[in-house]
Order: structure tokens, then C-alpha cells, then sequence
């Protein structure tokens, strides 16, 4: 008689599920969407491919990133929310594999942007679904380590393409490498991420959590959304080119092989490092300061003439953007009480806007100019730009004002998380779990978030 497995503890299970949200992000978005930057110089020599037609194969990816956010920003798709970043997923891998069977622009045109629209229901449904249950858990602190996948496989893509390409593989076998991977993620993702309790995982079986009708969309989130948007525009031009500008320049040659990997290890770590930030000084002092260290990467990296200078830049670009994604996210989740899919995705089209427009204009301006210089000073005021549009709206509240009462706990919870206030929230969480409800409220009031 076989022994029935042992149940897996509430902590094992948040960290798995997180594990596996990092993965999923790794895969849709480390390797789905970024692994066409060290491709590139591939791409450029070995078809060959100009700098503007490079410049919309990106963009074209971005707008069906945008297209996808905004799909999945809906809310009334069937199905549970594994089932489609799962499927996502799977399409991303598809897309992947398909970029190597062809040389055509306009099938890398349509491959693309079926790939964004891929990464953005990954993005979406995999962080409502994962974030919610790491809350509900009281584990939210774990939120980082979800986010941290994006990083992770931007670094996994720049030490498989520099290993593969600097071995004699073709742009083609590139392209089947990175699909293949992404596959073997899927595998490891679907024993890490479980159905939710109680939740059936098939197409119209899954009744979405009531939310109010309409959220609430003040000023200050749409100052955010067009901040959001402009940060889009402006990290993209980097994250797109900075191995071509690094190829081409021949004082920076050495650097190559190691500068998408500066932008992968930077990012990894950020989501903690800016997090820890948020906490002391708040969400969005900290997206304003993230934002302008960028612009710094972003100038930095068309007028860095030495290799440690483009990996600084590099590090700069990749230690920020990644958790300005986060933060802007969780902000935009806190000003809104509608479902928090709307904030996702509403943030998410314009991140993804700004991000159609970055590459295709850089690929413009480089036909005219033949250099990235001027696109990259642009992206780089655009960031700042970005920052002092969310600077106005946190000047224009007096530094001591009193916190405003949150009408639900996943409002609050939002927020708590966008400052930082992890442990307050796993407190918190615990206490309602165990039925503390006066306790929990008790607490809340005593740190400042309810008014008596």
C-alpha cells in the first residue's frame, strides 16, 4: 500500500508559486521578448538587415505587446488565468522558433507581433494570478522574486547567444535555441503553478472575482499612465540596440560579449533594491529617482568610448527598468479600486505605446543621422520628463498629510506593497486568517492607514 504524499506546507507552496511566476517571466518576456537584442548584430550581418527595418521588427513587437495588454486588460476573457498565460506561453515558444525558418520582414513583421501579444497576456494574467495568491498566502514579500524573472532571462538570453554565437551558430539556430528553452520553462512552469483552490482549469469554467464596475481614475493615475508610457519610450531605444551600438563601435568590440548580461544580472536583483527604496522614501519619489538614474544609462550609452563605460550604462538601464515596470504597476493597482486587471492593462498599453514608437523612430533617425545619438538623447529626456511628471503630483501633497482610508483590503494591500510595507502585509494577512479582524485594524490605524 503506497503512502500518500506529503501535503506541501503554505510556505513551500507561495515559494514554488512565485519560483514559477519568475519563470513564466523569464520565459514570455527575459527570452520571448528581449532575446531579439543580442540576436540582432546576428540578424544585421547574416541576412543582412538595416538598422530601420531592424527598428520595426521591434516595434512591431511592442504593438502587439500593447494589443495584448489591452486584451487582457478586459477582464470578461473566459477561462481561468493559468490556462491562458500557460497557452501564452506555449505561443511564445511557437513564435520563437518560427523566426529562424525565415527570411521575409513581413514574416518577422506578423511572427513578432504575435509574440508581443504572447508576452503581454504572460505579464498580465500570470501576475494577477500569482501576486493575488502570494497575497492571499501572506507572502507577499515574494512579489520580488516573481518579478525578478524578467532579469533572469534576459541573463539566460545573453550567456546562451554569446556561448551559441561565439561558436559559429547561425542567427537561425539562435532563434531554435531560444524557442526550445522557452519550451523546457512551460514544462517546469506547469508543476510550479497550480490551479487556485477551487478553480476548475477549463475555458469557461472560471468565474472572474466581483469587482466594482468602474475604478477609480483619478489625475494622479493618468499622470502615471503618461509617465509610464514616456518611460516606455525612453528605456526601449537602449534595450533594443545597445548590442548593435556596442558591435558597430569598434572601441567598445570587447564589451560585447558581455554587455546584454550587465543588463540581465543588473536587473534580476532590482525589484528588492528598489523596493527596499519605495519603502523609505516612497513609491513614487523612488519611480522619479529610477527614471532618472535611467536617463543617465540611456545618454551614457551612445557616448561611452570605453567597454567599462557601455557596461555601466548597461547596468544603469537594467538595474532600473525593470523596477520601474514593478513600481508603476503596484502605484497604479493602489489608485485604482476597479479590477485590478484594468490597472494592470491600462498601464500596461501605455508602457507598451511608448515602447511601439521607441524603436521605429530610433531606426528613422538613424537613417538620417547613421547613429543612435540623437534617438538616445530624446528617450533620455523623455525619462526625466517622466520623473518630474510623477514629482509634481507627489510635491503637490503636503510631506505629513494623513493617509487616505482605502475602502477594501486589496486596495490597501496594493498599496502596502507599492511602499515597500511587505511585512505589514504578512502580518496583516496572518491576522485575518486567524480570524484577528479587530487586531488586523488595530494595527493598520497604529502605523497610520486607517483614520480612528
Amino acid at each position: 500500500m503506497s503512502a500518500s504524499p506529503r501535503p506541501v506546507s503554505a510556505k513551500t507552496a507561495s515559494l514554488r508559486l512565485a519560483l514559477g511566476g519568475a519563470f513564466a517571466l523569464a520565459a514570455a518576456m527575459g527570452i520571448g521578448r528581449f532575446v531579439y537584442t543580442p540576436i540582432l548584430p546576428f540578424m544585421a550581418e547574416g541576412i543582412p538587415l538595416s538598422a530601420a527595418n531592424a527598428g520595426l521588427i521591434a516595434s512591431s513587437n511592442f504593438l502587439g505587446y500593447l494589443v495584448g495588454a489591452l486584451a487582457g486588460s478586459l477582464g470578461r476573457l473566459p477561462g481561468s488565468p493559468r490556462t491562458w498565460f500557460l497557452s501564452a506561453l506555449l505561443a511564445s515558444a511557437a513564435t520563437t522558433i518560427a523566426m529562424g525558418l525565415t527570411d521575409n520582414l513581413a514574416i518577422f513583421l506578423l511572427l513578432r507581433f504575435f509574440g508581443g501579444v504572447a508576452s503581454a497576456f504572460v505579464l498580465v494574467f500570470a501576475s494577477a494570478l500569482v501576486l493575488e495568491q502570494l497575497a492571499m498566502n501572506g507572502r507577499a514579500g515574494l512579489s520580488a522574486l516573481h518579478f525578478a524573472g524578467v532579469g533572469s532571462g534576459i541573463a539566460l538570453s545573453a550567456i546562451m547567444v554569446a556561448l551559441l554565437g561565439g561558436n559559429g551558430f547561425s542567427w537561425q539556430e539562435l532563434w531554435f535555441a531560444s524557442g526550445l528553452t522557452t519550451l523546457v520553462l512551460l514544462i517546469v512552469i506547469t508543476r510550479l503553478v497550480p490551479r487556485p483552490p477551487g478553480e476548475p482549469d477549463a475555458p469557461g469554467a472560471h468565474r472572474p472575482r466581483s469587482y466594482p464596475k468602474s475604478g477609480r481614475y483619478s489625475g494622479e493615475l493618468l499622470r502615471l499612465v503618461i509617465a509610464y508610457g514616456l518611460f516606455g519610450f525612453g528605456y526601449v531605444i537602449t534595450t533594443t540596440f545597445i548590442s548593435v551600438i556596442t558591435r558597430q563601435t569598434p572601441e567598445l568590440n570587447d564589451a560585447e560579449a558581455v554587455v546584454w548580461l550587465a543588463v540581465g544580472l543588473s536587473a534580476a536583483p532590482s525589484i528588492y533594491v528598489w523596493n527596499r527604496l519605495s519603502g523609505a522614501y516612497g513609491p513614487s519619489r523612488t519611480f522619479a529617482a529610477a527614471c532618472m538614474a535611467e536617463a543617465i544609462g540611456v545618454g551614457l550609452s551612445v557616448i561611452a568610448n570605453t567597454p567599462i563605460l557601455i557596461i555601466v550604462s548597461a547596468a544603469l538601464v537594467g538595474g532600473t527598468f525593470v523596477a520601474i515596470s514593478a513600481l508603476g504597476l503596484l502605484e497604479a493597482r493602489r489608485l485604482t479600486t476597479g479590477d485590478p486587471r484594468q490597472a494592470l492593462g491600462i498601464m500596461t498599453a501605455s508602457f507598451g505605446l511608448g515602447q511601439v514608437v521607441g524603436p521605429w523612430f530610433a531606426g528613422l533617425l538613424h537613417e538620417l543621422t547613421g547613429d543612435f545619438q540623437a534617438a538616445s538623447f530624446a528617450a533620455a529626456i523623455a525619462l526625466v520628463i517622466a520623473a518630474l511628471l510623477v514629482l509634481a503630483r507627489t510635491n503637490s501633497v503636503p510631506k505629513e498629510s494623513p493617509r487616505p482610508v482605502v475602502a477594501d483590503w486589496e486596495s490597501l494591500r496594493a498599496q502596502l506593497l507599492s511602499e515597500g510595507k511587505t511585512d505589514l502585509v504578512d502580518a496583516i494577512e496572518t491576522l485575518r486568517a486567524q480570524g484577528g479582524k479587530i487586531d488586523a485594524i488595530r494595527q493598520l490605524r497604529e502605523n497610520g492607514y486607517l483614520k480612528d
